[in-house]
């Protein structure tokens, strides 16, 4: 078993979770990483996806986060996002309304930067819907 430690997920409405938990799986905007106890102190920032979670009692939960950033140290992790909610609880209307702004993003885009960001963004809601919602 692994050793234990503190972890809480933010969002601006309210405090998710905070637990003592084996091991959380970030979707960072470098990739995906695994911070479990005694991590290296780590700052980064984080893109839409899911944050898995292994709390030291119960069964894994799983939430989605659309961006943010995590501070990571050795002694426990906070995920600060800019919206947050459990898989169990997604909307679907919510996520669709999400993907048409971010289309809408793409086509208002007014130079090259600011199209490639919105693709991306666009591209990861996507891959997330694909992961998430059932076909």
């Amino acid at each position: 078993m692994a050793e234990p430690y503190k972890f809480e997920l933010v969002s601006p409405e309210r405090l998710l979770i905070s637990e003592q938990v084996e091991s959380v799986v970030i979707p960072g905007t470098e990739g995906e990483m695994t911070v479990m106890a005694k991590h290296a102190p780590v700052m980064t920032t984080v893109k839409p996806g899911v944050v898995t979670v292994k709390p030291v009692s119960g069964p894994e939960q799983r939430y989605v986060v659309f961006g943010g950033f995590a501070d990571i140290l050795p002694e426990g992790c906070t995920l600060l996002a800019e919206s947050a909610v459990a898989v169990k609880d997604i909307d679907r209307a919510d996520l669709a309304r999400r993907i048409q702004e971010a289309k809408e993003d793409v086509s208002d885009a007014r130079d090259d930067e600011s199209r490639t960001k919105a693709e991306q963004f666009l591209a990861q809601l996507t891959t997330l819907e694909g992961a998430i919602l059932p076909a």
